[in-house]
């Protein structure tokens, strides 16, 4: 091969590396096993307690989210995305919040669900809850920002197929 191939073949492979590079505002953030682990573990946990399937990592739905997060850091309010996906979300004050105390947030929620009626408690929340137990859910990336204004921690995880479709019981 001559240097101008190389160089050539070299410049392609550059070029197809950063074009196909997720989007992050901190790619350590999507790409790290242990993050992954931290938000994939709990949330199969719960399912495999109601013996629903194990949850996969998507890298694409993680991109989402991870753009997601870069959005909301200059605020980090506490809003949804409204895209195509189910999204649960999380503010934590301060530093030192990490994936798993997020979904135990979510999980938490169980209590005030209550099947039978398939209701939340009255002036509760449970919806984080049923989404990540959601039956045919099947697929999740998550993300985390540094908020720039409050130092809190904005966390976010997008699911698909989506859930909490009203009338419907998540199991």
């Amino acid at each position: 091969m001559t240097v101008s191939n190389y160089v050539s073949v070299s410049l392609i492979i550059l070029f197809f590396r950063l074009l196909l590079r997720p989007a992050h505002c901190n790619p350590s953030q999507t790409d790290d096993l242990t993050t992954i682990h931290q938000f994939l573990q709990p949330h199969n946990a719960a399912r495999a307690a109601l013996g629903m399937p194990p949850l996969t990592w998507d890298p694409h739905l993680a991109r989402y989210a991870q753009s997601w997060a870069g959005q909301r850091r200059n605020d980090c309010a506490l809003e949804h995305s409204d895209g195509p996906h189910g999204e649960n979300i999380f503010w934590g004050s301060g530093m030192g919040w990490n994936p798993g105390q997020a979904v135990a947030a979510w999980v938490s929620e169980r209590k005030w669900y209550n099947y039978w009626s398939n209701t939340c408690a009255g002036g509760r929340m449970c919806g984080h809850y049923t989404q990540i137990v959601w039956r045919s859910t099947a697929r999740l990336g998550c993300a985390v920002a540094t908020c720039s204004g409050n130092g809190g921690t904005f966390m976010v995880c997008e699911y698909d197929p989506p859930g909490n479709y009203v009338g419907e019981r998540p199991y």
